[in-house]
């Protein structure tokens, strides 16, 4: 299935294109966002290390139906990206996201995690989401815990910090459609 645009209250959620990989380049490579991704992210950030991802892996990805990317824009300034968000079908790791500092804390990736997991559960029909993230990253572990996911497993994982504790967070299809009714069914 194609990338299809999304839209949240506050939210445009478009489809990655190459020609984004400009703006990433510009606001992804800081301690702030990089610390808690996985270690292959490189650090420090090599000049071409956007326009790289963006064409070689996530655009690859969707190709090939196993990923689906999206950038993050305020209604209010939609020539701008301030994250990304992506589902992937990756066994235990099927949604990232990242955002700019100047926008966290203010419930812009509640909404767009809500709009992509609605999408994994009722577009693409996927039986199961799970996300894995540094323990110590609180903002993401918060976001988890109040989508109604649960804790599944934690262990070691490498990141551009290091090697941290990484949990695994877990919702089902049945538990989502549940938590919000009629909006997460066809």
């Amino acid at each position: 299935m194609v990338t299809p645009a999304l839209e949240t209250e506050r939210l445009l959620l478009k489809p990655l294109s190459s020609d984004d990989a400009v703006q990433i380049q510009r606001t992804f490579p800081r301690w702030e966002i990089v610390r808690y991704l996985i270690a292959s992210v490189p650090w420090p950030y090599p000049d071409n290390a956007a326009q790289h991802y963006v064409d070689n892996i996530a655009l690859a990805a969707s190709k090939k139906g196993k990923g689906w990317y999206w950038t993050l824009r305020r209604k209010e300034a939609p020539e701008e990206v301030i994250g990304v968000i992506c589902l992937m079908d990756i066994p235990d790791n099927n949604r990232g996201f990242w955002l700019v500092p100047e926008w966290q804390g203010q419930g812009y990736m509640t909404e767009a995690c809500h709009a992509v997991t609605n999408f994994w559960f009722t577009e693409l029909d996927r039986e199961v989401l799970r996300a894995p993230k540094a323990a110590i990253n609180n903002r993401s572990r918060n976001l988890s815990e109040r989508s109604g996911m649960r804790l599944l497993r934690v262990e070691k994982g490498e990141y551009v910090a290091g090697v941290l504790d990484t949990e695994l967070w877990e919702i089902t299809r049945d538990e989502w459609r549940q938590l919000n009714g009629a909006s997460a069914r066809r």
